[in-house]
C-alpha cells in the first residue's frame, strides 16, 4: 500500500476515533450500507479502529448506544459491541483499560434501564448475558446479580423482563453459583409467573426458570421447582386464551427444551401437561404452527429415553390420542393436479405441513416407542381407515404403515400376514393416488421388514408390483412400481429373483421406450437392482438390455434429460459388474469413450451426472480389475476435485431464536464467509435438527455454533471419498501412484464432524492406502521406493486414526476406526515406534474406559422407574455395539503381541487392570471371551516370558473352559492348548484338573452339536498336547487312546490340521500307547486315515495327506495279511474303494 493512502487511512481513523461524533456516526451507517464496496471498506476501518485504539471504539459504540437518536444504530451499536465482548478470535475484553472496562459496564446497565425500544432492549440483553458469560465467573462484574434482582423486584415490567432474559442466557454459566439463593429465586419466579399482568414478563420468567432448573445438578433441588410447573402451563393457557398464539409459541419452545433435557421434573404432573399439549394439538382454532409445537412436546417426551425411559408407555390413552391427531394431519391433502402431471418423482404437489409433520412425527413416534406401544394402536384405526369411503382416508393409513415400519419392525414381522395382505388389497384402489401410496408402502417395508417379506410373500408382492407398471394411464404409479422394485430386491437373493426376470425384464424394456421421462428414470433403477441382485442369471437378458442402455447414454444429452443419462450410466455400470468381464468387455469400451468425453465438459454445479459418474467409474473398475488402469488418469483428478470440496457453510449461534433478523449484521461482522469452519474439530457433535428451512440445507450443532450446510456437496465428497476407497481397494498395487495425492486428501476428512459418510469412507480407505504402498514396494513397482516409503505413510495415517478415534463421537464409527487401525498394523505393524504404540495403548485404555462408562449409564437407566420390557431391548441392541468396539480392541491387542511379541509385555501389565475386570462373572460373555483371547494370544506369542502370568490367568482359565457359553468354552480350552505347549514346568501341576476340565467339554452329550463343536474340536486339540508334552504326567495308557477315539475333528478346520499332523507323526514314532498292545488301536488309526483323506484338502494339509498316504502303504507291506484283512474290514464299503484308489494312484 502507498504511504499517501496509509496517511490517508491513519487521518480516517483519528477522525473516527476524534471528538466529533459525525464521522464514527458515518461509519457506523456506512457498515449498514446495501452498497458491497462502501461496506466493506467500513469494516476495513472498524476493524483497524479496533486494533489500533481498542478503548476509544469500545467507548465510542458505547456513546452511540446511549445517546444516537436513530433507532438503526443504536441496534447495530448493540450488535457490534456483543461481537467485541464474546469470546472468540476478536474478544477485544482483556485488551480495554480498568476504567474502559468499568465504563462499559456501567453503560450498558444504564442504557437497560433506559431503553425503551424493544427490540434493542433484547440486543441489550445479548450483549450484557455475552459479556458476563466470560467475566462473571471469575467475579469480574459483582454489581451484575445484585442490578438483576433489584431489576426482577421492581415495579417496571420492562426491567423485570430484562433481568428474566440475561439470566436464561447466564443460566449455565452461573447456575451452580445460584444454588444458595434457591429459596429466593423459587420466590421471585413463582411471583411473576403468577401474578405479572404481562405476558413478555411471564415468557422471560418461564425463559429463565426452565434455564435454571436445566443447570441444577441434583434432582432435590430440582424438585423445589415442582410446584412452579402448573404456573408455567398457565403462562401458556392463557396466552392461548387471549389469543395470543406467537407468546405461546415461545412458551410451548421453552417446555419443549425442559421436555428434552430434563424430561422427569415433568413426571409427577405427566398426565396434566401432556393433556394440555394433546388439547392444544386437537384444538382446530389454533394456528397450525402452534398444534405442530404441542404435538412436537409430546414426542419430544418420547424420544427422552435416555433420561426418563420408559416413561410415556406408561400412558397408553394418550398416545393412541396422539395417533389419531397425526393420522388426522395426513388427511390434510389434496389431489391437485400439478401431482399426476408432474416430471419427476419427488413433486409432492397436494400435500400440507400438516402432512408432512404427521408424516414425520409417526415415525419418530414408532422409533421411540417401539412395535408393542405402537401396532396395538395402529391396529384399532388404520382399518377404519381403510374402509372409510375417503380417499385421503385409504392413502393416510398405507402412509402411516409405511412411516411406523422402522420403529415397529419385530412386532410387524409377528403379523407380517396381515400387514401384506392390507397393503396388497389397496393395489385395486379406484384412486391412484392410493395405488401410489400402496406400492411406497410395500417399498418401505421391504427395506424395514426385509428379508423376511421378500422371502415368505415374494410370490404375491411381485406380481402386484409387475402389474402396476401396466398402469399407462397413471405415470406417477408405474413409476413408483418400478423404484419399488429396487426395494424388494436389496433384501432379495438371486434365487428368490431369478423366476420372476423375464417377466419383470420385459415390462421394465417396454417402460424404457415410454414417452415419460419420469417413467424411464424408474425403470432404468429397478434394472440396475435386478441386474445387481440377480448377478451372473442376468446374462441372458444382457443382449436386450444393454443396446438400450447405450442409446439413451449417447442421445439423452440436452438438459431436461441429464437425470436420465446419469441413471443410465448407473444401470450400464451395475449390469457390468454383474454379468462380469467377459461379457461385458467390448461394451465397456465404448461406454468408457463417452464417459470420458462427458469427463472433459464443464457441467453446472447442480448436474446430478457428476456424482454418478464417479460411482460409475468405480463401478467400472470393479469389472475389469487391472484393465482399468490406463482410465485412471482420466478418472482420478475430477475425483479428487469432488473429494476436496470445501463444504459449503453458514454459522450462526446455537443460542440464538433471532437470527433471522439479525442475518444482515451476521454480513456486516463478515466472520463467517472468512473464518475456517473446518478445524471445528474439538467441538462435540451433539445434534443434526431433524426439520430444516431449507431442504437442501442440514443443520448440525457444534458446541455452541449452529452451522447450515449445503447437503449437495456433501454428498458428492461423501461418493467420493468413497470412490477413491473402492479404487484402492480394487486396483492395489496398481493405485501406488496416486497415494500421494489421496493421503493428504483424506487423512484430515477423518475429523470431519459435518458428515458420518465423509468419515467413514475415509476411515476405511487407510488401510487400503497402506496395503497399497506395501504391495507395490514387495512387486518392485513403487517408482523405486523401499520400506522407508510405507514408515512414512504409515507415520501419517497410524497417529491421525488414533487421534481421530479420541475424538470420535459415534460409537459404532469407533468400532470402525479400531477395525482399520488393526488392519494397518498388520500391514506395518513392526515399523512403528514406541511412541507411536504408547498412543495405541492409551487410546485403548480410553476406549474401554469410555464403553464402560456408557454401559454403566445404561445400567442407571435400568433403575428408572418406568423401565420396561421394551426399553430392556433397546439397551441390549445398544450394548451390543459396544460389544463390537471390545471385540475390535481384543483384535487390535492380539495384532499387537503377535508383531512386538514379548516386547510388547510392559504395556500388557499397564493394560491389566482394564482387562482383568473382563473376566468377571458379571461381565457379558462376549467380554469374557475377549479377555481370555487376549491371555492366549500372549500364552502363544510370548511363550517363556508369559510363564510369569500363569498364576493369574490359569485359575480363570480353567474355570472358563465349564462356561456356559460355547464361544467362551472355545477360547479357554483352546488356550490350555497353548500353556500345555508352552508352559513347561508352570502348568505341571495342573495337568490333572485340565484333563478333567477337557473330559466335561468332550463327554459332553450334545458336544457334537453345530454351536458346540468347535469348543470340543480345541478341547481334542488340547488334550492331544498334553499328550504329546506332558505324557509323564499323565495315565497315558488311557488318555493317549482316549485322544485317538475322539478323531478326526471336522467342524475347527485350523485345528484339524494341526491335529491330524500330530497323529501322523505319533504313528511315524511308532507311539507305543497309540498304537496299543498288539497293535489293537491301528484299525481305528486307519480308520481316521481313510476319513482325513475322503475330505480332500480341509482336515489337512497336503504334506499331511502326502505323509498319511505313505504311511498307509508301508502297513500295506509290513503287516500280516491277517491283521491287514481285519484292519481293512473295519472300514465302510465307500471307504475301502476310495482308499483302494488313493493307494493305487
Amino acid at each position: 500500500m502507498d504511504p499517501e493512502s496509509t496517511q490517508l487511512q491513519q487521518a480516517q481513523i483519528v477522525a473516527i476515533l476524534g471528538p466529533d461524533p459525525a464521522p464514527f456516526e458515518t461509519l457506523i451507517s456506512h457498515l449498514m450500507s446495501a452498497s458491497n464496496e462502501q461496506r466493506s471498506h467500513a469494516e476495513l476501518l472498524f476493524n483497524l479502529c479496533k486494533q489500533s485504539d481498542p478503548n476509544s471504539l469500545s467507548l465510542k459504540l458505547a456513546h452511540l448506544l446511549q445517546f444516537s437518536p436513530h433507532l438503526e444504530a443504536r441496534a447495530m451499536a448493540a450488535i457490534l459491541l456483543r461481537k467485541q465482548l464474546t469470546r472468540d478470535d476478536s474478544y477485544l475484553w482483556p485488551r480495554l483499560s480498568a476504567s474502559t472496562q468499568s465504563s462499559l459496564k456501567s453503560i450498558l446497565l444504564g442504557c437497560i434501564q433506559r431503553e425503551d425500544a424493544k427490540t434493542i432492549s433484547k440486543k441489550l440483553c445479548d450483549t450484557v448475558s455475552e459479556l458476563a458469560s466470560s467475566i462473571l465467573p471469575e467475579n469480574g462484574w459483582p454489581e451484575l446479580l445484585p442490578f438483576m434482582f433489584q431489576c426482577v423486584t421492581s415495579d417496571s415490567e420492562k426491567l423485570q423482563e430484562a433481568a428474566f432474559l440475561i439470566f436464561a442466557q447466564l443460566a449455565q454459566y452461573i447456575g451452580e453459583t445460584l444454588v444458595p439463593h434457591i429459596k429466593h429465586l423459587h420466590s421471585v419466579f413463582l411471583q411473576c409467573l403468577t401474578s405479572s399482568s404481562s405476558s413478555d414478563v411471564k415468557i422471560a420468567a418461564l425463559s429463565a426458570a426452565i434455564n435454571f432448573i436445566q443447570c441444577l445438578s441434583s434432582s432435590a433441588d430440582r424438585d423445589r421447582f415442582q410446584d412452579l410447573l402448573p404456573m408455567m402451563m398457565r403462562t401458556l393457557t392463557e396466552a392461548l386464551n387471549s389469543g395470543q398464539e406467537a407468546t405461546a409459541q415461545e412458551a410451548l419452545e421453552l417446555l419443549i427444551e425442559l421436555a428434552g433435557t430434563e424430561p422427569r421434573f415433568l413426571r409427577r404432573q405427566l398426565v396434566d401437561v401432556v393433556g394440555s399439549m394433546l388439547q392444544i394439538a386437537e384444538a382446530e382454532s389454533l394456528e397450525e404452527g402452534t398444534r405442530h409445537l404441542a404435538v412436537e412436546f409430546v414426542i419430544t417426551l418420547a424420544e427422552a429415553r435416555e433420561r426418563a425411559p420408559g416413561m410415556m408407555r406408561k400412558l397408553p390413552q394418550f398416545i393412541s390420542r396422539l395417533f389419531a391427531i397425526l393420522m388426522k394431519m395426513l388427511l390434510d391433502i389434496e389431489d391437485d393436479p400439478a401431482w399426476h402431471s408432474a416430471d419427476t418423482e419427488d413433486e409432492d404437489a397436494g400435500e400440507s405441513s400438516n402432512y408432512s409433520v404427521g408424516q414425520e412425527c409417526l415415525d419418530r413416534l414408532a422409533i421411540s416407542l417401539g412395535g408393542n406401544t405402537i401396532v396395538p394402536v395402529a391396529s384399532e384405526l388404520l382399518p377404519a381407515y381403510l374402509v372409510a369411503p375417503e380417499w385421503q382416508k385409504h392413502h393416510a393409513a398405507l402412509i402411516a404403515l409405511a412411516q411406523i415400519a422402522e420403529g415397529c419392525s419385530k412386532v410387524m414381522l409377528k403379523n407380517l400376514e396381515q400387514v401384506v395382505t392390507m397393503v396388497l388389497n389397496s393395489f385395486q384402489d379406484p384412486h391412484p393416488r392410493v395405488r401410489w401410496a400402496a406400492i411406497n408402502a410395500i417399498g418401505q417395508l421391504s427395506t424395514d421388514l426385509g428379508p423376511d417379506l421378500q422371502v415368505q410373500y415374494h410370490q404375491r408382492v411381485l406380481p402386484a408390483l409387475a402389474a402396476s407398471m401396466d398402469d399407462f394411464q397413471n405415470p406417477r404409479v408405474q413409476a413408483h412400481a418400478a423404484s419399488a422394485v429396487l426395494n424388494f430386491s436389496e433384501n432379495c437373493t438371486p434365487d428368490i429373483l431369478t423366476p420372476y426376470l423375464d417377466g419383470i425384464v420385459s415390462k421394465l424394456l417396454v417402460l424404457l421406450q415410454n414417452g415419460k421421462q419420469m417413467v424411464q428414470e424408474g425403470a432404468l433403477t429397478a434394472l440396475a437392482s435386478v441386474a445387481d441382485s440377480s448377478q451372473e442369471h442376468f446374462q441372458k437378458y444382457y443382449d436386450a438390455v444393454m443396446p438400450y442402455l447405450k442409446a439413451i447414454l449417447v442421445n439423452a444429452t440436452d438438459k431436461s434429460n441429464r437425470m436420465l443419462r446419469a441413471k443410465a450410466m448407473e444401470c450400464i455400470s451395475l449390469v457390468g459388474m454383474a454379468v462380469g468381464k467377459e461379457k461385458f468387455r467390448d461394451d465397456a469400451k465404448q461406454v468408457m469413450e463417452v464417459l470420458m468425453s462427458l469427463q472433459g465438459a464443464q457441467m453446472e454445479t447442480d448436474d446430478p451426472t457428476t456424482s454418478y459418474m464417479l460411482q460409475a467409474w468405480a463401478r467400472l473398475c470393479k469389472c475389469l480389475g487391472q484393465d482399468f488402469l490406463p482410465y485412471m488418469s482420466v478418472v482420478m483428478p475430477p475425483l479428487l476435485q469432488s473429494a476436496q470440496l470445501k463444504p459449503d457453510v453458514t454459522i450462526t449461534s446455537a443460542d440464538s431464536d433471532n437470527e433471522i433478523e439479525e442475518s444482515d449484521d451476521e454480513r456486516h461482522g463478515s466472520e463467517c464467509s472468512s473464518r475456517p469452519v473446518l478445524d471445528n474439530s474439538e467441538h462435540s457433535f451433539v445434534s443434526i435438527f431433524p426439520l430444516s428451512i431449507l431442504s437442501n440445507m442440514e443443520t448440525i450443532t457444534l458446541g455452541d455454533k449452529r452451522i447450515g450446510i449445503k447437503t449437495s456437496v456433501l454428498e458428492e465428497k461423501a461418493t467420493a471419498c468413497n470412490m477413491l476407497c473402492c479404487y484402492a481397494d480394487e486396483l492395489k498395487e496398481g493405485f501406488f501412484p496416486w497415494i500421494d495425492q489421496v493421503a493428504p486428501t483424506l487423512v484430515p476428512l477423518l475429523k470431519f464432524y459435518f458428515h458420518e459418510e465423509v468419515r467413514k469412507a475415509a476411515v476405511s480407505a487407510m488401510p487400503e492406502l497402506l496395503r497399497s504402498a506395501k504391495l507395490a514396494v514387495e512387486k518392485g513397482l513403487a517408482q523405486g521406493r523401499n520400506e522407508s516409503y510405507i514408515k512414512q505413510l504409515s507415520d501419517y495415517i497410524v497417529p491421525a486414526l488414533v487421534e481421530a478415534l479420541h475424538k470420535e463421537p459415534d460409537t459404532e464409527i469407533c468400532g470402525s476406526m479400531l477395525d482399520a487401525l488393526n488392519e494397518c498394523l498388520q500391514i506395518s505393524g513392526r515399523l512403528l515406534d514406541e511412541s507411536q504404540v504408547r498412543s495405541i495403548v492409551d487410546e485403548i485404555k480410553q476406549v474401554i474406559t469410555a464403553s464402560s462408562s456408557r454401559k454403566r449409564e445404561r445400567a442407571e437407566r435400568t433403575k428408572a422407574e418406568d423401565f420396561d420390557a421394551e426399553e430392556g431391548e433397546l439397551l441390549k441392541e445398544e450394548n451390543e455395539q459396544e460389544e463390537e468396539v471390545f471385540d475390535q480392541v481384543g483384535e487390535i491387542l492380539g495384532t499387537l503381541i503377535k508383531t512386538f511379541k514379548a516386547s510388547f509385555l510392559p504395556f500388557f501389565d499397564e493394560l491389566a487392570s482394564y482387562l482383568t475386570p473382563m473376566w468377571g462373572k458379571d461381565k457379558t460373555a462376549e467380554e469374557r471371551r475377549i479377555a481370555i483371547c487376549i491371555f492366549d494370544d500372549v500364552a502363544e506369542q510370548c511363550r517363556e516370558a508369559a510363564l510369569k502370568y500363569y498364576d493369574t490367568y490359569l485359575p480363570f482359565l480353567l474355570e472358563a473352559c465349564n462356561d456356559e457359553n460355547s464361544d467362551v468354552r472355545q477360547a479357554a480350552v483352546y488356550g490350555l492348548g497353548v500353556c500345555a505347549e508352552f508352559g513347561g514346568a508352570a502348568f505341571k501341576p495342573l495337568v490333572g484338573e485340565a484333563l478333567s476340565r477337557l473330559n466335561v467339554v468332550i463327554q459332553h452329550p450334545n458336544a457334537l452339536q453345530p454351536d458346540n463343536v468347535m469348543a470340543y474340536d480345541n478341547a481334542v486339540s488340547a488334550l492331544g498336547k498334553i499328550c504329546q508334552f506332558h505324557r509323564d504326567s499323565i495315565d497315558s495308557a488311557q488318555v493317549v487312546p482316549a485322544w485317538l477315539s475322539c478323531l478326526p475333528i471336522k467342524g475347527d478346520l485350523i485345528e484339524a490340521k494341526a491335529v491330524h499332523d500330530q497323529l501322523c507323526s505319533m504313528v511315524e514314532m511308532s507311539d507305543r500307547e497309540l498304537l496299543g498292545p498288539n497293535n489293537q488301536y491301528l484299525p481305528k488309526i486307519v480308520a481316521v486315515f481313510a476319513e482325513v483323506l475322503l475330505a480332500g484338502k480341509d482336515l489337512a494339509t497336503e504334506q499331511t495327506i502326502s505323509r498319511m498316504i505313505n504311511l498307509l502303504r508301508q502297513l500295506q507291506q509290513t503287516l500280516p495279511p491277517s491283521t491287514l484283512a481285519s484292519t481293512w474290514s473295519s472300514l465302510q464299503p465307500q471307504q475301502q474303494l476310495a482308499l483302494q484308489s488313493i493307494l493305487s494312484s
